[in-house]
C-alpha cells in the first residue's frame, strides 16, 4: 500500500485536497473553523470545529459533492506572503489560526497563505496550481480529535481523505482498504477467540486461551533459536526508581510516555517503558572480562507506555506489551560481526513467515544525548554494515534515531502491501558511558563496552496483529492455536476412538481439539472452516477399521486419506519445517 508522504507529487496533491475539502466544508457550514490539515501516510486529514454539528457518513458524501463542484470550477491556487500583523488581522476571528500565529516571529518566519476562489488559509505549501488537478479523491471517515491532542481541550472533528492522480489508482487503493477491513486483526481476534479488551484497562489486551497459545509458541521458538546462539534470558522488575531513569536519560527524553507514581519528597517510581537499564544493572552485577564478551541478555518482560488514548489501535498500538528485547554488550572490534549476526537472525525469522524487510538507517535526532563524535562514529559503522549486507537496498531515515544512538529499523511489507516496523538494532555508545560500564581488557586495563539494543519481533502484540492480518487469520500450522480439529462422524460409534486419537496427538506435542458436540457433521465441518483450523480430521467407520486418517486442509473441499503413520510424519514435518502452506507431497500419499 502506497505511502503518500513518500511520494512528492501525491503529497502535494493530498495537501491541496485538504484545502479543497476545507473550502467545501466552509460552503456547507459557514461558521466552520479549522485547526491543522497535514498529509499522512494514508492521505490527509483536517481537524474542524463545527460547533454543535456532528458529521455522519452521509454528510461526507455531501462534502465530496461540493468538492467536485469546486474542482470543476478550476480556480487557480494563489500563494501570498504576508506579515505577522496582516495575518493576525486576516484571521482575527479565528482562535485556531491565532494560536498558530502566536508561535511565529515576524522577523524570522515567512508567513504565507493560499487562496482559491473564496477560500483562504494559512499554509507553508506547496500546492498544485489549480483545483482542477484534484479530480480523484475520497473522504474516508470522520473521528474525534482533541485540540492539540490535549484531552482538557475541545473535541474537534477529524475528517480523513485521500487523493490520487488517476481514477484507477484511487479505485485500487479503495479496494485495498476493503480487503484490509476483512482481515482487520481486531475483527479476527474476536471471531477466533484470541484476545479481548476491557474499558477497565484501555490499551491493555487480555490474551484468551487460544491467543496465548500463539503468543507462547512464538516465544518458545524465539527462546530456542536465541539460546542456541549464546543469548541468556533474564527477567527484571517492572517498576524502578526514577533515579535509574534519570541516569539513563529516559527521564528527560521519555518521561511523558511513562506511567509514574509519586512516593513523596520528590521521589518517584516508574513502570519500565523499555528494558535497557535493567539489562545494564545485570551487566554491572559482577566484574566483566573481554573473555565474557559478547554478553547477550534478552527478556520478554512486560513493558508499559502511556500512549495517548486516541492513538490506541487493537494490538498494533497498546499501553502494555511484551518485546523480545536483547541488550548485547560487545567490544568495539565486535561491532560488525555482532550486528551482521543480528541481521542474519532477522532474515531467518522473517523468511519463516514469508515476510521480507527493508532496513532503514535512522540517524541522530535533534534531542540526541552524548558526544557528537561518538554519534558520527556509530552512524559510520552502521552505514558500512548496511552497505556490505544490503548494497543499494537500504533507505536513509534522517533524524529518527533513538536519543542515545542511531539504529537500523526493519520494516516489512504484508500481503496487502502495507509497511510495518517491527525489529530494530540500535548502536549505543552513550549509555555505557552514563552508567560507567567497563570490562577488563587483554592488557589488564579497564575499557568501555559498546551496547547493542535489538528486537526481532518487536512488540509480540503488534507482531501477532500483523501476522493475523497478513494470513487473514489462517495462521501457519506450526503456530495455529488449534492444529488438529477431530470430528467424529457419529458420537455413538466414533467418539471413543476419537478420544484415543486426541490423547495420542496431544502426547506427541500437537495442539488438538475434539468436537464432541451433538451436531450434524456438515455443521461441525463448516464451523471448523470458520474457525480457520488448519487441519480438520474426520473419523468414521473406515478410518477406525483401517487405521487411516481422513482430513481436510483449511480452504479446501478435498478430503485426503492417509495411513496413520504417514499422517503423523506429515504433520511432524509441518512443525519441524515451520511450513507456511500445507501441501501434501507424494511421500505421504497412500
Amino acid at each position: 500500500m502506497i505511502n503518500i508522504k513518500e511520494n512528492e507529487r501525491l503529497s502535494i496533491m493530498n495537501h491541496s485536497c485538504a484545502h479543497l475539502m476545507a473550502q467545501a466544508i466552509k460552503h456547507l457550514y459557514k461558521d466552520a473553523l479549522f485547526w491543522v490539515g497535514p498529509v499522512i501516510e494514508g492521505g490527509f486529514y483536517y481537524d474542524v470545529d463545527l460547533g454543535n454539528e456532528v458529521l455522519r457518513d452521509t454528510d461526507l458524501v455531501l462534502i465530496e459533492k461540493e468538492m467536485k463542484k469546486i474542482s470543476k470550477d478550476g480556480k487557480k491556487i494563489i500563494r501570498k506572503e504576508i506579515s505577522l500583523e496582516e495575518a493576525k488581522e486576516m484571521f482575527k476571528n479565528d482562535p485556531y489560526k491565532l494560536d498558530l500565529l502566536s508561535k511565529m516571529n515576524n522577523e524570522e518566519t515567512i508567513i504565507s497563505c493560499y487562496t482559491q476562489g473564496d477560500f483562504t488559509d494559512l499554509c507553508k505549501g506547496p500546492h498544485v496550481e489549480s483545483v482542477k488537478e484534484l479530480k480523484y479523491f475520497k473522504l474516508l471517515k470522520v473521528s474525534g480529535a482533541y485540540f492539540k491532542g490535549d484531552s482538557s481541550n475541545k473535541m474537534l472533528q477529524r475528517i480523513y481523505g485521500i487523493c490520487f492522480e488517476t481514477e484507477e489508482d484511487l479505485n485500487n487503493y479503495l479496494n485495498l482498504i476493503e480487503e484490509a477491513k476483512k482481515c482487520d486483526h481486531r475483527k479476527l481476534g474476536q471471531e477466533l477467540d484470541l484476545f479481548m479488551f476491557s474499558e477497565t484497562a484501555p490499551g491493555m489486551p487480555y490474551w484468551l486461551p487460544k491467543g496465548l497459545k500463539i503468543y507462547n509458541t512464538l516465544v518458545d521458538f524465539w527462546r530456542y533459536e536465541h539460546e542456541n546462539r549464546g543469548y541468556q534470558e533474564f527477567s527484571g522488575p517492572l517498576l524502578n526508581s526514577s533515579s535509574l531513569w534519570k541516569t539513563s536519560g529516559h527521564w528527560d527524553h521519555y518521561k511523558d510516555d511513562m506511567f509514574i507514581f509519586e512516593e513523596g519528597d520528590d521521589n518517584y517510581q516508574a513502570l519500565k517503558p523499555m528494558s535497557c537499564p535493567n539489562s545494564i544493572l545485570v551487566y554491572k552485577n559482577k566484574i566483566r572480562s573481554y573473555k565474557d564478551l559478547p554478553l547477550r541478555f534478552n527478556d520478554v518482560d512486560a513493558i508499559h507506555r502511556n500512549e495517548n488514548s486516541a492513538s490506541l489501535h487493537g494490538l498494533l498500538r497498546v499501553r502494555v506489551f511484551h518485546q523480545d528485547d536483547s541488550h548485547n554488550f560487545i567490544t568495539h572490534e565486535q561491532i560488525f560481526e555482532e550486528i551482521s549476526s543480528i541481521l542474519d537472525i532477522a532474515t531467518y525469522f522473517y523468511d519463516i513467515f514469508g515476510l521480507k524487510f527493508t532496513p532503514y538507517l535512522s540517524t541522530r535526532p535533534d534531542n540526541y544525548m552524548g558526544d557528537i563524535n561518538k554519534w558520527n562514529e556509530a552512524e559510520e559503522n552502521l552505514t558500512k554494515i548496511l552497505d556490505e549486507k544490503f548494497p543499494n537496498k537500504w533507505i536513509l531515515n534522517p533524524g529518527d534515531g533513538a536519543f542515545y544512538g542511531p539504529k537500523i529499523d526493519l520494516k516489512m511489507v504484508d500481503a496487502l502491501g502495507r509497511e510495518w516496523q517491527t525489529g530494530t538494532i540500535q548502536l549505543d555508545y552513550q549509555l555505557p558511558e552514563k552508567f560507567d560500564l567497563t570490562y577488563i581488557s587483554l592488557d589488564g586495563t579497564k575499557k568501555r563496552p559498546v551496547m547493542v539494543h535489538r528486537t526481532i519481533y518487536g512488540s509480540l502484540e503488534r507482531f501477532i496483529g500483523i501476522l493475523l492480518e497478513h494470513f487473514k487469520g489462517a495462521l501457519p500450522f506450526w503456530i495455529s492455536p488449534v492444529q488438529l480439529n477431530i470430528i467424529p462422524v457419529n458420537n455413538d460409534y466414533h467418539l471413543d476412538y476419537s478420544k484415543e486419537l486426541k490423547e495420542l496427538f496431544y502426547e506427541k506435542g500437537f495442539r488438538v481439539l475434539l468436537d464432541e458436540r451433538n451436531e450434524k457433521l456438515s455443521y461441525k465441518m463448516r464451523d471448523s472452516q470458520i474457525k480457520k483450523n488448519p487441519i480438520t480430521i474426520i473419523i468414521g467407520d473406515k478410518e477406525k477399521e483401517n487405521n487411516t486418517i481422513s482430513f481436510r486442509v483449511y480452504g479446501s473441499q478435498d478430503t485426503i486419506s492417509m495411513q496413520f503413520s504417514n499422517f503423523f510424519d506429515f504433520i511432524k514435518e509441518l512443525n519441524t519445517k515451520k511450513s507456511i502452506k500445507i501441501e501434501v507431497g507424494n511421500d505421504f500419499e497412500n
